[in-house]
């Protein structure tokens, strides 16, 4: 099970945290607090952002950083290109985990690269889709799961950003999508394979379809297709799960990342919670 420890929020507008950045070997924890002299209620987004600062504030000049995918993980990006423009941060390197991500970053004149230069990576920060009490993951709701996951095992220490909604019991608890990338020869074949994979959890498959009111497949950065898990039960043996997964041919990558995360910054409603192992 994972240790807490939290920031308690009375308003967005002054903060002193009372603690040092995150030590992401230790398994003690500190007590963090913000305070202000009002307490207006945060929106989501506001939430997400603190705790992407949060996260950042463990970032050093010259470390090569994981950069990921998604709406929490835009505002590190964001963050990180404003201390390298006022001269906070300086010589780091990013390695984008989407071209979205190296879009974003490049418009902010952060330096990147790629695995095949920087084979080790001293901190990646991403979002998840859900976290359960292990801080296991699932991710790739955002269709990077396979170079999410290539860069962030690459990395010597893993923050997640995340807020409070994606907090599960079990993985695959929220009734949401877990994705798992497939070639797209011969898809429909893998998705029956899936569907009956998991058919004691109730588990349904479908093909992530672009979006743009088409009936067009949804196409991953790598030229792949996602095919979507749902499920009505949470996954019993999520190691054992991802095992079977990766075992089928035409499958490429899937969206468990477990025994990945070093620790998780979760934004709620009360304030930012730090989860660690």
């Amino acid at each position: 099970m994972a240790s807490l420890s939290f920031l308690h929020l009375s308003s967005a507008t002054r903060f002193t945290p009372r603690a040092t950045p995150i030590n992401h070997r230790a398994r003690t924890q500190k007590s963090f607090s913000i305070r202000s002299q009002s307490a207006p209620v945060l929106s989501q987004d506001e939430l997400k952002k603190l705790a992407a600062d949060k996260a950042v504030e463990s970032v050093k000049s010259g470390m090569v950083l994981g950069l990921g995918t998604g709406s929490t993980a835009a505002f590190v990006v964001d963050k990180l290109g404003q201390l390298l423009s006022t001269g906070q941060l300086s010589n780091i390197v990013g390695i984008p985990t989407s071209k979205r991500t190296q879009e974003q970053a490049a418009s902010l004149n952060i330096p990147l690269s790629t695995l095949d230069l920087h084979p080790h990576i001293d901190l990646a920060i991403d979002g998840a889709d859900e976290v359960d009490p292990n801080l296991d993951l699932v991710k790739g709701r955002g269709g990077a799961l396979l170079r999410e996951k290539m860069v962030e095992a690459a990395s010597s220490s893993f923050i997640v950003v995340a807020d409070d909604s994606k907090l599960v019991s079990g993985l695959g608890g929220s009734g949401l999508a877990l994705p798992v990338e497939v070639v797209q020869f011969c898809w429909k074949y893998n998705l029956v394979r899936l569907e009956g994979l998991f058919n004691e959890l109730g588990c349904e498959a479908k093909l992530r379809l672009a979006g743009d009111g088409s009936e067009k497949p949804y196409v991953t950065d790598n030229g792949n297709y996602i095919v979507d898990l749902y499920f009505k039960n949470p996954i019993k043996d999520g190691f054992a799960a991802g095992k079977e997964i990766s075992a089928m041919e035409g499958v490429v990558e899937h969206g468990l990342f477990l025994g990945m995360a070093t620790s998780v910054i979760v934004a709620g409603k009360t304030g930012v919670e730090v989860m660690t192992k």
